[in-house]
Order: C-alpha cells, then structure tokens, then sequence
C-alpha cells in the first residue's frame, strides 16, 4: 500500500504564515523534522537539491510550497464542471502520461493554498452570479488534491462549504486511498466523490507513486458508505495490447464486486481515452526514458486544441471500438449508473 504524502522539503512565503492554516503546518513541519526553507513566491523556488535534472525532477515531485492564492479568478473546468476551484497545484504522484506535466513546466511540485477562507469567498460569488443556476465546482484540474488533504484538510473544508450552500456542487477526483479524514464530512450530498481507476496493466506500468486498483477501489466503498455521490474516471483508455478489452473487462468486474448496491443508483462514469501533445510528448521522454507509454504520430488521429496546440488521439475507428466496449461494461454491470461522457 503506498503511504500518504509526506514532504522532504517545505518552502513557506512569508504571507502564508499571516493564515491559520499557514501556521498550523508550519508547526507540523518543524515538529517532524522536515527541513523548510523560506521563499518570497513560489516562483522563486531554486536550487532544489540534486546532482542531474532526472534527480531534481524527483525532488521536486516531493517538495511542498505552502503559499498564498494570489488570482482568485477561477479557470473554466468543462466537460466536469463550471469552474476549477484552486486549493492546490501539483501531484506526488508519477503518472507517465499526465497532462500536468506540462503545465507544471519546470516547477513539479506541490503547492497548497492557505488562504482558504478567500477561495471559498470567491467561489460564492460564482455561485450568485448564475443562480438560481446550479454551479459545479472541480477541485483537482491541477492536482490530486487528496494525496495531500491528510496534511492540509482544506479539501474537507471545501466539501462542508459546498454542503451549507444553496447552489453548489464540488466534485474531484483522486488515485489515492487515504479517504478515512473525510469520511465524516458534512457533505449533505453536494460533493462527487470521484476515483480514477484503470486496467491493473496500465496502473502497473505507468502510474507509480499511486494506490494500488484493489486500495483505490476499498476506498470507494468507505466513501459509498458515507453516502457521498461517487464517480469513476476511467482514464486514460490505452489500447496496450490484444488484451487490453480483457484488462478493462477485469477492472469492471472487480468494481461490481466491491462497491455495496447503494452506491450504484446514483454513480457516473467519465470515459476519456489517451491523448498526448509534443511538447507532453518530450517532457515525458525526458522524465521517464525507460517508458513503456506508446506515443508514435503516425498511429493517432491529429485534434486541434485551445491555444493552437492540438493534441494526438486515437483513430476515430479505435475510439469507437474503445466507446463501445467500455460503455458495454459499464451497462452491463452498473445500468443504472450514468455514463457522463466519452472524449
């Protein structure tokens, strides 16, 4: 079982220590003995130890910025929701093909966002703007915010936030188990508590750093249990081999055999298959160069994208397949579950 997050190395700006919860981890920090180091911003993280960029690079993966949430305008999040609430940047996890990659540029690590309080006001006035329409907010565009809420908990007091409003949904989603904090949040059915679970050869090969299916998939049930709406992303869909209807065939089975019968009236299935951009593309090959992860043009279908960078799909001919397959198995086992969408 891969153990929660816990930091090598902390830098904290200055303002973050002016918010309680700034303080709090501070606190924490210095009674575990981790070394932390004073930074004006985050982008002035430098000088991260080690001897080669593929040494840096992991360090950086186990580095935590606790800082001050400067924009507190909020990016759009389609096809999930309206917006992406920011709480925190970054993953510890070592996922091959992550998008985050790229955006994280040459700063993969963790940040978390202490001035909680201000995110949450400005969350509220998203939600009067559009009601009497209801307004969904995503909590992980940029993060696996569960890996990192045991030390924070500002993911929990997002989910009691959204419980007390009117018109406010919060939904994420995580690879990680470590669930039980959250298990006695007030949520009153607002937050979709959401697990992106894979083909075990997929998670094997390309997901290190992350729970194991079977931990992801006992989470799932302990989060059922406490009666939170539950999702699963199935991302991304890769075509491996031969085998892989069978992999993905295997997952499904082992879903039905876990989650209780409750959970199953209200679920949503996210189905997104693997894309890859060239700039992603040679981040990766730097990062990971023994990587399995097939990424050759000539066998994908060119999509153009936001900010004329497109990306690198499947042949519409796969996509269908992979459509119809994994939809097969979701209403074979689940009918009465929703399937959200299909990209």
């Amino acid at each position: 079982m891969v153990k929660p997050f816990v930091p090598q190395l902390v830098y904290i700006e200055p303002r973050a220590l002016e918010y309680s919860l700034g303080k709090k981890l501070k606190e924490k920090f210095e009674k575990d003995g981790i070394e932390i180091r004073e930074t004006t911003s985050h982008n002035q993280v430098r000088n991260l130890p080690g001897e080669n960029d593929f040494q840096k690079y992991r360090i950086a993966k186990s580095t935590l910025v606790v800082g001050v949430r400067k924009t507190l305008k909020f990016d759009t999040s389609k096809p999930s929701a309206e917006y992406a609430i920011p709480l925190a940047t970054g993953c510890m996890g070592h996922c091959h093909y992550c998008y985050l990659q790229t955006t994280m540029g040459s700063k993969p690590y963790i940040r978390t966002y202490v001035n909680v309080e201000e995110i949450f006001d400005a969350a509220d006035q998203y939600m009067e703007e559009r009601a009497p329409e209801e307004t969904r907010f995503e909590a992980s565009c940029t993060s696996d915010i569960v890996g990192v809420d045991h030390l924070t908990h500002s993911l929990k007091q997002a989910i009691e936030h959204f419980g007390k409003s009117t018109y406010g949904k919060l939904r994420f989603v995580t690879k990680f188990s470590h669930v039980d904090h959250l298990l006695d949040a007030d949520h009153k059915g607002k937050t979709r508590f959401r697990f992106s679970v894979n083909a075990d050869y997929v998670i094997k090969y390309f997901e290190p750093g992350t729970s194991r299916l079977k931990d992801r998939i006992e989470a799932a049930a302990k989060v059922a249990e406490a009666d939170y709406p539950l999702g699963f992303i199935v991302a991304p869909i890769y075509l491996y081999d031969d085998t892989w209807k069978e992999g993905y065939k295997e997952l499904f089975e082992q879903l039905d055999a876990y989650l209780p019968h409750h959970a199953r009236k209200n679920l949503t299935f996210e189905l997104i298959q693997h894309r890859f951009t060239k700039p992603a593309k040679n981040t990766i090959l730097k990062n990971y160069p023994m990587t399995k992860l097939e990424m050759e043009e000539n066998k994908r279908q060119y999509r153009w994208g936001k900010y004329g960078i497109g990306k690198y799909v499947y042949p519409k001919e796969d996509q269908q397949d992979m459509k119809e397959t994994l939809s097969d198995y979701v209403h074979s086992h689940f009918p009465e579950a929703e399937i959200a969408y299909f990209t």
